[in-house]
């Protein structure tokens, strides 16, 4: 009986975001699974939206062939975890307080998001979040398992 409780809460308690600093993202050990990486700051009102959406794609999608990964932008990291507290997150979340991932991926707009093969290709960019959009987004996931 214990064992199914166990079980049970682990089904039906909601998992956490693990945050790690910037050095610690390695795009290259997700070789193999398709990979949504968004950038995102704790001011942009549309990840507000995006990140129930997208803690909604780690159930939709199998864990061995797709991952989210988001990277926080605020220069404090009490922001993003404000943020975070208030929007709970599922996935794993970078924290680059100077921007410079941020400057190599050339960021046009909050949210920036970019699709990413089974390769390590980047084959979409999504500046924005748009909730009129995220059957298209998900048929771009799709179209790439």
């Amino acid at each position: 009986m214990r064992r199914y409780l166990l079980l049970l809460l682990l089904v039906i308690a909601p998992l956490k975001a693990e945050i790690y600093d910037i050095s610690q993202l390695d795009l290259a050990s997700h070789k193999g699974k398709v990979v949504y990486l968004d950038f995102w700051a704790s001011w942009c009102k549309p990840c507000r939206v995006s990140f129930p959406w997208m803690n909604g794609l780690l159930n939709k999608y199998p864990a061995d062939k797709f991952t989210v990964i988001t990277i926080n932008l605020d220069a404090e990291a009490s922001e993003m975890q404000r943020f975070l507290d208030k929007i709970p997150a599922r996935f794993d979340i970078y924290h680059d307080a100077s921007g410079g991932i941020a400057e190599k991926f050339q960021l046009e707009g909050m949210p920036t998001s970019y699709l990413i093969d089974s390769n390590g290709k980047v084959v979409r960019k999504h500046i924005g979040f748009y909730t009129s959009k995220t059957d298209e987004y998900e048929h771009e996931i799709e179209e790439l398992l």
